[in-house]
C-alpha cells in the first residue's frame, strides 16, 4: 500500500499550508491540485511544492471541486500510489485525523473510507440541517444506511477501482462530486468504512459553495441517481439479500 494526500485548492493560500504541513507531518506525500486559483494563492503553491514529500497539478481554468479531485486522483494514480486521501485545504477537517483514515485503508484496502462530521458550536445550522435531504436520497439511491455522510470532503480512496470509475462515467465536477462518486462506488460494490472526524468553521473562511447554483446541481444529481438506482434495482435488493 502506497497512500498519499490530494488537496484541491481554489484561492485557500492562507489555509492550505498548514493542512499540508499537518499531513507531512504524519508521513504522507501531498499532492496540491491548484485549481485555476489567483496570483497570491499560486504563489503559495508554488512555494510549498518546493518542499519535500510535496507535488503540485495546475489546472490553467477552474475546474470545480470535482473537476480538480479527479485531476488529482489521475495523477496519483500515474504516480504509483495505490490510495488517496482527500481533504479540503480551507483548514475546516482535523488534518491530524489523517493517521486513522489511513489506518483504516491499510485494514480494509479495497474499502471506501468515508469521514463522518463530528461538528463543533461553529457549524451554521442551515448547512447543517440541509445535510440531511442529501443524506436521505443517498440512502435511497444505494438502498442502504452503509454511507453515513456523503458531502464530507476528508475520506481515502483505493485509486484504481476509482480512476476506472471516472475514467468510465462523467461525475459531477463541482460541488455535486463528492456525493455522486461515494453513491456510485457504492454501487460497484465498494465495502464503506465510515470514520467520525471533528470539523470547525474557521472565522472568516472561505466557502465557494454557490447556494442556487450548486443546489440545482445537486437536485439534478439526486434525480440522474434515482433513475440508475431503478435500473440497478434487482443487483442492489439481491445484495441486500445476500
Amino acid at each position: 500500500m502506497k497512500p498519499c494526500a490530494v488537496i484541491p485548492v481554489y484561492n485557500h493560500g492562507a489555509t492550505v499550508g498548514a493542512v499540508a504541513a499537518s499531513l507531512r507531518e504524519q508521513g504522507l506525500e501531498v499532492l496540491l491540485v491548484d485549481d485555476g486559483s489567483g496570483v497570491a494563492t499560486a504563489a503559495a503553491l508554488d512555494a510549498l511544492a518546493t518542499q519535500p514529500g510535496m507535488r503540485l497539478v495546475r489546472l490553467p481554468q477552474n475546474q470545480g471541486k470535482g473537476g480538480a479531485v479527479i485531476a488529482g486522483l489521475r495523477a496519483a494514480l500515474a504516480a504509483g500510489f495505490t490510495h488517496a486521501l482527500q481533504i479540503d485545504a480551507d483548514g475546516q477537517h482535523d488534518a491530524r485525523d489523517a493517521t486513522r483514515f489511513i489506518e483504516a485503508a491499510q485494514r480494509a484496502p479495497s474499502a471506501f473510507i468515508c469521514g463522518c462530521p463530528v461538528y463543533d458550536e461553529t457549524v451554521p445550522k442551515g448547512r447543517l440541517y440541509g445535510r440531511y435531504a442529501t443524506h436521505v436520497w443517498v440512502w435511497i439511491n444505494t438502498l442502504s444506511l452503509a454511507i453515513r455522510d456523503s458531502m464530507c470532503g476528508f475520506r481515502v480512496y483505493p485509486l484504481a477501482p476509482t480512476v476506472a470509475l471516472l475514467d468510465r462515467v462523467r461525475i459531477g465536477r463541482r460541488m455535486d462530486f463528492d456525493v455522486e462518486v461515494a453513491v456510485r462506488l457504492a454501487w460497484q460494490g465498494l465495502p464503506v468504512v465510515n470514520l467520525p472526524t471533528r470539523v470547525h468553521y474557521p472565522p472568516g473562511g472561505i466557502s465557494h459553495f454557490r447556494v442556487v447554483h450548486d443546489n440545482l446541481l445537486i437536485s439534478w444529481m439526486h434525480t440522474r441517481l434515482f433513475f440508475g438506482m431503478v435500473l440497478r434495482l434487482p443487483l442492489l435488493l439481491w445484495r441486500k439479500l445476500a
